[in-house]
Parts: C-alpha cells; structure tokens; sequence
C-alpha cells in the first residue's frame, strides 16, 4: 500500500540522509538498539500505520521490521522539510 514511501525512506537510509530525534536515540538506546539495527528495521521492514500530526499537519509512518538479530522493531519516522528521513522513536515490538 506505501510501497513508494518506503521505498523513498530505504534510499534514505541507503545514502545516509537521515536524521535522530534526541528522544528517538534515548529509546534506542533504552532498548539496546544501533543505529545498524534502526537502518536495518528500514530496509527489511513494511509500513504498518500512517498518522497524521494533528499539530504540524505532516505524515509519520510506523515501519516494523527486524533488527540486526531479528528481533521485531518499530521506527516512527517522517520526511522533514529539508527531504530527510527523521527517526521520531524507535521501540521494540
């Protein structure tokens, strides 16, 4: 169903055009994620759940997908302003 924004998020993280949000790294790291498992929840992952910010307005996307020992994972992210893929948090499912 979203297969254009994910893939547009994949490229994202292919080419490094992304950003963390402080609260994104604070959970990933509450959780013992890296950033190698956050990129691989990206590429191996599907679009579960699209929400709109009710303040900005904008798209965020829940990608589940697995971390580097397959574990299940869920990024929220969104495409800023700028054209970057913004990891909003990160969390295990």
């Amino acid at each position: 169903m979203f297969e254009r924004i994910l893939n547009q998020l994949s490229e994202k993280v292919r080419t490094r055009q992304y950003v963390m949000t402080i609260h994104a790294d604070e959970e990933m790291d509450e959780d013992g994620l890296t950033i190698f498992d956050v990129e691989s929840v990206v590429l191996s992952g599907k679009i579960i759940e699209r929400q709109k910010d009710s303040s900005s307005a904008e798209w965020k996307y829940l990608v589940k997908g697995e971390a580097l020992n397959g574990d299940p994972v869920i990024a929220v992210t969104k495409i800023s302003p700028t054209g970057k893929l913004v990891f909003v948090t990160i969390y295990r499912d």
